[in-house]
């Protein structure tokens, strides 16, 4: 198994900040993860340098005696060149597709894929909204953007079937906005 954590809920929105760590709602989030992914049986953990992520991966890290590995390959996506309004332009491709969305952003969700491919099975991977659905989208083989709508902390299980990585079951749902 590997497993898509989205981080926990941040202390700030994108409009407001860049790059927030968590709030304290999200600490216990990330809290009841780490409990969830040692019950499961996580062995190591990657994280996206995002700080809600690394925050997230914290208590993981400290319950299973490890430091997650920083891998910008599962980051939050990146906004093209030119967009002043990130969050307009996050809603748009929310709901579109991979196709819409431009070479640029493909080859990211085709380098994260093989990147989470490759993990060795028992991975935590700390990561973003965009990011997971961006690969249960992969895998699945479905083009739109928002797959489902993980909750924060939500744990979604891969499995490998036959040598290739499968979405065996999709963490918890929640409303999600993007501010």
């Amino acid at each position: 198994m590997i497993f898509l954590i989205r981080h926990g809920e941040a202390a700030a929105s994108w409009g407001d900040h860049p790059d927030p760590g968590l709030s304290d709602l999200g600490k216990g989030q990330a809290e009841a993860a780490a409990e969830i992914l040692a019950k499961l049986g996580a062995t190591t953990a990657i994280t996206s340098p995002m700080q809600r992520c690394r925050e997230t991966a914290q208590p993981f890290e400290t319950r299973a005696g490890l430091t997650a590995r920083v891998v910008p390959d599962v980051s939050e996506i990146s906004t093209p060149d030119g967009i002043e309004d990130r969050v307009s332009w996050l809603r748009g491709l929310m709901a579109g597709t991979w196709t819409q969305a431009g070479a640029d952003l493909v080859a990211w969700r085709l380098n994260m894929s093989k990147t989470v491919s490759e993990l060795p099975d028992g991975t935590a991977v700390f990561s973003h909204f965009v990011a997971i659905n961006a690969l249960v989208g992969a895998l699945e083989g479905d083009d739109r953007v928002t797959v489902f709508r993980p909750g924060h902390c939500s744990v979604t299980r891969l499995e490998r079937r036959g040598g290739v990585l499968r979405v065996a079951e999709y963490g918890s749902e929640s409303a999600t906005r993007v501010l």
